[in-house]
């Protein structure tokens, strides 16, 4: 049966029926995972957002300091180059957004438990990838996951 409000307890079953908790050691390696998925999920959020900026040319605060070299920016500014990286920024957001939904889920199986190791994986993840300076914050990042 189906929770439809919160609970607190050992026996949840995450996403699918094989993901079943039965004790406190299956209950505490399956939080365990949760909260690793939910840092995992910020850190390709963070790839996805430098990729954005080093596509906008903005500087990343974290990147090397460039070396002039005009030859090789005419290369990387060709068509290839472009493409190769719409394609990559388009695979990190698939990414990205089945992981959400995937969280989402998770935490539609209303237990307190995953909830609480979901949204604190998300606060680890931010704190760590995320909360990195101003650069970030200039540019807009689309996401059409609700945990983004």
């Amino acid at each position: 049966m189906m929770h439809m409000t919160f609970y607190w307890g050992r026996y949840v079953t995450i996403l699918f029926d094989s993901w079943k908790t039965d004790s406190w050691l299956s209950y505490a390696l399956s939080l365990l995972a949760c909260l690793v998925v939910s840092i995992f999920y910020q850190y390709l959020e963070n790839r996805r957002i430098r990729l954005k900026l080093f596509t906008a040319g903005i500087p990343s605060s974290t990147a090397a300091p460039e070396i002039e070299t005009p030859l090789l920016r005419r290369k990387l500014a060709g068509e290839r180059a472009r493409l190769g990286v719409k394609v990559a920024g388009s695979v990190l957001f698939g990414v990205s957004s089945a992981i959400g939904y995937l969280l989402m889920l998770a935490v539609m199986s209303f237990n307190g438990g995953v909830f609480l190791a979901i949204v604190l994986g998300l606060a680890i993840g931010h704190f760590i990838f995320r909360n990195e300076g101003e650069a970030e914050a200039s540019v807009v990042v689309d996401s059409s996951c609700a945990c983004a």
